[in-house]
Parts: structure tokens; sequence; C-alpha cells
């Protein structure tokens, strides 16, 4: 693979089934190749719901989608849900400086700057805020992927917009991706939805198609240092 995701990798995400809505596939690629993976979310993706689910069945359900790609099981954060922007970021820069120096990531993946949802800012925030560009950080290389029903819904300015610029062939991991997102049943939705598992499949294989793959996963470079 690229060697952008040489050396452990870290994904950093909101909500159970970001991490595999963003980059499940790639993350099957890389547990494939040897890779170690682990994740870390910020908050149960629950609780703000009036018709909220048990927050212990969306966790079993990350462990179970962690297992599907090659993670390690996640690291679980309770920031409140939907609401992490009344959070002070440095507490959650901080999380995340904790987990590079347990885990010595050299790429660290995150959520798209200009999604619609909150949550996903302010994890993209204290990313990079963790991850400043101090001489000798072990993080190398910072890679934004996108969320349906969020990345696609960013306000309509042409700097929220995701712009891959490093597409991963997932044609064999696609099954697998969407396995783990059946995990998540109770997060999918049915079609026309954006977060239906038709959707999800139809965009890796038209992103895929794009750049003449027959199904891939995109990332837009922050930063990468080789």
């Amino acid at each position: 693979m690229n060697t952008l995701f040489d050396g452990p990798v870290l994904v950093v995400a909101a909500h159970p089934d970001d991490e595999i809505l963003g980059c499940g596939g790639t993350m099957a690629r890389l547990s494939e190749a040897g890779v170690e993976l682990h994740t870390l979310l910020m908050t149960d993706g629950v609780s703000a719901r009036l018709d909220a689910i048990d927050a212990d069945e969306r966790r079993q359900a990350a462990c179970a989608a962690a297992r599907i790609v090659g993670s390690h099981e996640p690291v679980f954060h309770n920031f409140p849900d939907n609401a992490m922007d009344t959070v002070p970021l440095i507490d959650v820069a901080r999380l995340v400086e904790g987990a590079i120096d347990r885990v010595v990531p050299k790429t660290v993946l995150t959520h798209h700057h200009g999604d619609l949802n909150v949550d996903h800012q302010v994890v993209h925030r204290a990313v990079i805020t963790a991850c400043r560009p101090q001489p000798g950080h072990v993080v190398k290389s910072i890679l934004s992927f996108s969320v349906r029903s969020s990345s696609e819904w960013c306000v309509s300015d042409p700097g929220n917009y995701f712009h891959p610029n490093l597409f991963v062939d997932i044609k064999t991991t696609l099954s697998m991706k969407m396995k783990a997102l059946e995990a998540y049943s109770t997060e999918m939705r049915e079609p026309p939805h954006t977060r239906s598992l038709d959707a999800v499949e139809f965009e890796s294989r038209m992103l895929g198609n794009s750049v003449g793959l027959h199904a891939a996963e995109g990332f837009e470079i922050i930063r990468s240092i080789s």
C-alpha cells in the first residue's frame, strides 16, 4: 500500500459508525497488509436522540465492526453527543494526544473539516491541534475522510466541500466494509437515504470508477512528511 499508511494507524472519529463509513474498506486492507490499527471514538453517538438506543448496544456494534475490519477494540469516550462544541477544544485535543502517546501512530485518519455535523468539525480541529508539527512529532501523515449524510450535506461554501486527492483501492475489501456496516444496522437507513447500504456501495464503486478502479475510498491529504 501507499507509504502514507506505513506503521501504526490511528482512526479518530466522533461517533461509532463514522470510522466504517469513512474508511472501513481501507482499514480492512491495512489489516490484511499487517498494519496495526487503532480506533478512538469520542461520543456514544446516540444520547442526543429522542429515540436513542442503548449506548452499550452501540459500543457492542463498534467492537463487532472493529473485529470485522481487523482493528484493535475501539477506545470509547463520553463527550456530549452532537454537542462537542460545548466542550473546550483543549479537552478533546488532550485525549487525542493521549491516544497518540499510547499508539505512536505514523498516520492519523479523521473527519473532514467541512462536515455538517458539529462533532465531526470539533474532532477534526482536535486532531490538527494534537498533531501540531513540532520537531520529532511521531505523526507523519494526517488524512481526512468523508462520512455519508454529513460530508455531502455541508454548508454550500466551496471551502467546505470534500475533495479527495488520495484514493485507496477497496475492491477486495468492500464486502468487509459492508459487513461491518451491517453490525451498525440501527444506524443504516433504507434507500434512497444517503446513509443506506445501497448508497454506500454505490459511492464506493462510483468513486473507484472515477479513477479507474472497481471500488475506492477517498481521502484528503492534510499533511504528509516523508
